[in-house]
Formats: structure tokens, sequence, C-alpha cells
């Protein structure tokens, strides 16, 4: 594992912290291959029951390395090789999380600029710092969002935000995400890690099978027709009745006390 990346376990929770603070965490190949090889551990590892995503330093993620883009651009790198780069490395990220039906939670500690706030996108769900910013920036050095953001960023704000963020790359303040739903709550810079892990902790000790079938159905959901989706939910409410967490919950609620659950 590069040290460009962090990765920690405990108490049921992974944490991916990026570690480049001095270039803003702008990711390299090095901390992609490390970053999939995390999440891949995640999947496979049942003693991990939440993830979360933060950045060392004052910010997120700038996104890409755009000196090395430029360094590209000079050398004369071909369409061929940019599309290369994007389906081989950063491409990898997104379709990994695809196979993760855990919480994936980002605490988005600063700026998410480019790349970097399309990283944050791929969260379940966003905390921020009062502190943070969000700009699609790719404009600003006449690009496009090549890893997924113009396909995420509508369904979570609406298309003509979505455009508006995409066509001027103008900042907005995490007081105005939350606004637009964008992020899920914003805390003060200092209780950011507290109240992500919090939320990673609340799930992590909840019903496992339970809330994974719902990421899964509400993936699904988003990408089927409505009959499609009451199958699927059919399947998996047959699926989570089986398990030992719903049968403690409902004698605890016969019982009325707390459920003490397992993760089974």
């Amino acid at each position: 594992m590069t040290s460009e990346l962090l990765f920690e376990k405990q108490g049921g929770i992974a944490t991916i912290t990026l570690n480049r603070p001095d270039s803003g965490n702008a990711f390299t190949t090095e901390m992609l291959e490390a970053w999939e090889k995390a999440l891949r551990e995640c999947i496979a590892d049942d003693a991990i029951r939440a993830v979360v995503l933060t950045g060392a330093g004052r910010i997120f993620c700038a996104g890409g390395d755009v000196k090395r883009m430029a360094r590209n651009s000079a050398g004369g790198q071909q369409p061929w090789d940019r599309r290369k780069y994007l389906t081989d490395h950063v491409h990898r990220i997104p379709l990994t999380l695809m196979e993760l039906d855990k919480p994936y939670i980002v605490a988005v500690n600063g700026a998410a600029t480019g790349a970097g706030m399309d990283m944050a996108l791929m969260g379940d769900l966003r905390i921020a710092a009062e502190s943070a910013r969000f700009a699609e920036t790719y404009i600003r050095v006449g690009f496009v969002a090549g890893d997924g953001g113009a396909w995420m960023l509508p369904r979570l704000i609406g298309t003509p935000k979505a455009l508006e963020m995409l066509w001027t790359g103008d900042f907005v303040s995490a007081q105005e995400a939350e606004r637009i739903g964008l992020v899920n709550k914003v805390v003060p810079d200092e209780k950011l890690m507290e109240a992500t892990y919090a939320m990673a902790e609340r799930l992590a000790n909840g019903p496992t099978v339970a809330i994974r079938l719902m990421k899964r159905m509400v993936q699904q959901g988003a990408n089927s027709d409505f009959r499609s989706a009451l199958d699927f939910a059919a399947s998996c409410a047959a699926v989570a009745a089986s398990t030992e967490d719903y049968k403690e919950a409902t004698r605890a609620f016969a019982e009325k006390r707390k459920p003490e659950f397992k993760g089974r």
C-alpha cells in the first residue's frame, strides 16, 4: 500500500484517507491502484460493515494532477492514451464501488474540485465541514468530467443545477451544497470526523443484511422499471426476514426493548 493512501480498520469501520496533502490530495496512478485495492478488501472482509473516505490536510481532493496532465498534453499524448488512462485507472474506483453494498460515507474536509468532487459524489452519504467547497472545475482547463460526474451530479441535484456547475466551474459553499442536496449534513470543521464516525458506527452496528439489501434496492431501482423494482424488493424482503437480526428485532419490539444486532 503506497503512502499516498492510508487504509485503517477498527471496530467494523474501514477508513480510506487520501494522503497527498501538499498536492491537494490530487490523485496519482499509484493512489488509484491503492484505492481500488482497499475497496476490494472492504468488499471481501465481512468484518468491515461501513467505509469512510476522507482527505488528509485542509483539502479533500483537487482531482487529477493538472501538472501531469499538462506534461502529457505537451508530450503529444494521443486521445486513445487519455481514454485508456481513464478506463484503466480512474474508472476502476466507481466500477469497484458498484460492487460495494456496504455504507460508503465521504467526510469532505475541505475543497472538492473536478474529479475530486466527483469522487465525493460516489459516496452513499456525504458529510461536509463548514469550510468545504465544491466545484466542477473541468471547464476552467477546457476539459470535461471523464469519470462519471456528468452522470452522477444531475441525479443528485437535477439537470439545470448540474449544468450550471459543469458549465461555469463556480464554487458552491458547504451550506449551499446542503440546500441543493449535494451533501447530507454540514458540521463545524472540528466536528467532521466525530459526526462521520457517529453515522458509520450507527450503520456498522445495525442489521447488516438489511442495510446492504436496502443499498442494492436503491441502486437497482434507479436503473429499472417499477415492476422490476417491486420484484427485487420482494426477494430482498424474503432474505431479510430469514436473518437473525430480523428475528431479534421483532422479539425486541414485542418485549419493548432495544434490539441487539449481531450483523447476521
